[in-house]
């Protein structure tokens, strides 16, 4: 099975990718959905309590809470994110075991910080979504409950899009319509088929 690792920095596009992938019938691992159930749940509410007690409620995490508590102690992220990241690789492993039981012969690791957090050496090959500054800016403060400062941190945290253009075996350029990265999608994942990346 071959395992794709996809990313791409925020509003790329990354997540109309996973779409067209799950389109496809390919299994996707959304790694953003994983950690926002983990802080919906009462396990994530434990695991994080004693890092940051005034975001966790009974039923678990209050995230615009914890949103302002790293805005306010950069440190805290430092302490919260080994917990989650382990956590989440725990759900990501079993996710593969589970598509490869079920005989998918591609399944894809949507992860916004692959190469940062190393994620890459743990799949076969990588896809990186992209879009000029411009777009992505644009597309980021329209989301709501984004403002300048929250992406300006955001950004602080991600691998400049150059960086990861040059890591990625493969990029997806998202500067036109959304029919545009889907034919991009669809024919990328046609040459995986193909031709299947040699393991490392």
């Amino acid at each position: 099975m071959i395992i794709i690792g996809l990313t791409g920095s925020i509003a790329m596009g990354k997540s109309e990718v996973a779409n067209i992938c799950r389109e496809q019938g390919i299994p996707v691992f959304d790694a953003d959905r994983e950690v926002h159930a983990l802080y919906d749940s009462v396990e994530g509410a434990n695991l994080l309590k004693p890092f940051a007690p005034q975001a966790v409620t009974s039923a678990g995490v209050d995230r615009a809470k914890l949103s302002a508590a790293v805005l306010a102690d950069a440190k805290l992220l430092n302490s919260l994110e080994p917990i989650v990241h382990a956590e989440v690789a725990r759900r990501r492993a079993t996710f593969i075991a589970d598509a490869e039981a079920k005989g998918h012969d591609m399944a894809v690791v949507d992860v916004p910080l692959l190469f940062e957090k190393g994620g890459d050496r743990e799949v076969d090959v990588t896809i990186v979504v992209s879009a000029p500054p411009h777009l992505q800016r644009e597309r980021a403060l329209a989301r709501p409950g984004m403002t300048p400062e929250k992406l300006d941190m955001i950004l602080s945290r991600q691998m400049p899009d150059a960086e990861k253009r040059k890591r990625a075996d493969h990029v997806l350029e998202n500067n036109g319509t959304l029919d545009d990265l889907c034919h991009q999608t669809l024919v990328l994942i046609e040459a995986l088929k193909r031709s299947p990346p040699t393991h490392a």
